[in-house]
């Protein structure tokens, strides 16, 4: 099994592995080339996004800055629009939903760590090895949410279509179909 088979598995993973450090390369230098891009160049940028992103629905928007780690383990769906200074830590896939409003400075967080120390340090670790243990959780948004600005998502949580994630929240467990939800830790607050 390779470090990219076992990073979308879910389980524990080399993150300095060839592969992977390759495809974090190629990210960054897309996420250059569309950053300097201008705005009014709007097929470029999203022949740009194209190359870097897994899947780009159409009438895709997504502000500069934007940060991501691989990009090839994002799907983004139609008419979604991503705010500016987003940050998606795609160690694992992100499917983004049809219709998602993301507000500024949204974090989605795939990666997770062991949280004893003893367990995270890899004592004697070899220099192609990363000194820590990383696994990988995948996060979904559904169709037609809209996710206010400053939310943190973390890794394996699942939203539901339909719902609102109210500005500052901290999603921590997954939110079904139809609810508002805020809060650090978020919780559902009603129906809507």
């Amino acid at each position: 099994m390779t470090e990219r088979e076992k990073l979308l598995a879910g389980e524990f993973y080399n993150s300095r592995d060839t592969e992977l450090l390759e495809m974090y390369h190629q990210a960054k230098e897309l996420l250059k080339q569309w950053s300097n891009e201008s705005s009014r160049n709007g097929e470029e940028k999203s022949r740009i996004l194209q190359q870097l992103l897994g899947k780009v629905g159409k009438g895709v928007w997504i502000e500069s800055p934007f940060y991501c780690d691989y990009g090839k383990h994002i799907s983004v769906g139609e008419n979604t629009f991503i705010n500016t200074n987003v940050v998606f830590l795609d160690c694992n896939t992100i499917d983004i939903g049809r219709n998602v409003l993301i507000g500024p400075n949204v974090k989605i967080f795939t990666a997770t760590h062991p949280i004893s120390a003893t367990e995270r340090i890899v004592q004697n670790h070899e220099s192609n090895q990363a000194p820590y243990k990383t696994k990988a959780l995948p996060v979904r948004i559904g169709d037609n949410c809209w996710i206010g600005g400053s939310t943190v998502i973390l890794p394996g949580v699942s939203i539901g279509n339909n719902v609102t994630v109210a500005a500052g929240s901290l999603v921590t467990k997954d939110i079904p179909d139809n609810k508002l939800a805020m809060g650090s830790p978020a919780r559902i607050i009603r129906d809507i």
